[in-house]
Order: structure tokens, then C-alpha cells, then sequence
């Protein structure tokens, strides 16, 4: 699954969510998926950072739900305030308001399309494409060993 197919996918799960409310499933699919491009900083590609992602939560209290997602089985939940701990209020707040938003509405959304969007990245080993190949790997281990 590319990029593109990933945040799509993300953009029809946070449409869906109980958290998002009416304002989140009458949102335009292709400022949805701007707007979760740009959510995590990706580095310019246009695209999600999930390795960023990812990074934010290995060790510690979300290492758990991590590795469901990561996994081929259901998909631990995460709390808002987990959400808001692995983005940044800041980045939450840019991305509510660039959708016309409340903070809890795109908390509610982001709950829903963040675990579906590493899991189908995952899924079949696409993974290590998905974070930028052998170089994307290396990159993010080392920002992980270096903390």
C-alpha cells in the first residue's frame, strides 16, 4: 500500500469515527488527507511520518499498543491523551483548525485513523518501505538509541 492509499484509508477512518462527530464525517476527503499528510512533520515527501510516529512510541507505556498495530491482529486502543502526547498539542491544534475542528473532534478522529494507518502499513512487511527503506530504519534507530 502506498503513501497515498495509506492516508486515504486514514482520511475514510477518521470520516467514520464516533470521535470526529457530524463535523468530521462531512469533511472533504482531499483536505482530510492533506491535512494528515502534514500532521507528523513528514520530511517533506508528502507524507505521513510514520517512522516519526512510531519512534514517539517505543518504550515506556505505548510500546504495547505499538506493537498490536504493528502486528496482524486487532489493534489496541489509545487514549486521547496518548495521541497528544505522541503529535503535540501544537501539531493537534494546526491540524483541528486547518479542518475546522475542535481539539476533541480531531482527537476523536486521529483515535480511530492513526492505529489503521501504521497496522495497514505494516501489514505484509511494507513497513520498512513505508518509513523510507534501509535508510528510513537506520535513520529511525538512531534517533531512538540516541534519546
Amino acid at each position: 500500500m502506498d503513501m497515498n492509499e495509506l492516508l486515504a484509508m486514514g482520511a475514510k477512518a477518521f470520516m467514520n469515527s464516533q470521535g470526529s462527530g457530524n463535523a468530521g464525517s462531512n469533511l472533504d476527503m482531499g483536505s482530510l488527507t492533506a491535512a494528515l499528510s502534514g500532521l507528523s512533520g513528514g520530511s517533506g515527501s508528502g507524507g505521513l511520518d510514520i517512522g516519526s510516529l512510531i519512534s514517539s512510541m517505543q518504550g515506556g507505556s505505548m510500546a504495547n499498543i505499538l506493537q498490536s498495530w504493528l502486528g496482524d491482529n486487532e489493534n489496541d486502543s489509545i487514549s486521547g491523551s496518548q495521541i497528544s502526547e505522541i503529535l503535540g498539542a501544537d501539531k493537534i491544534s494546526a491540524f483541528a483548525s486547518q479542518l475546522g475542528l475542535s481539539q476533541d473532534e480531531a482527537i476523536g478522529g486521529l483515535q480511530d485513523a492513526l492505529p489503521q494507518i501504521v497496522d495497514k502499513a505494516s501489514s505484509g512487511g511494507s513497513l520498512l518501505d513505508s518509513i523510507g527503506g534501509i535508510s528510513g530504519a537506520l535513520n529511525m534507530a538512531s534517533k531512538f538509541f540516541s534519546r
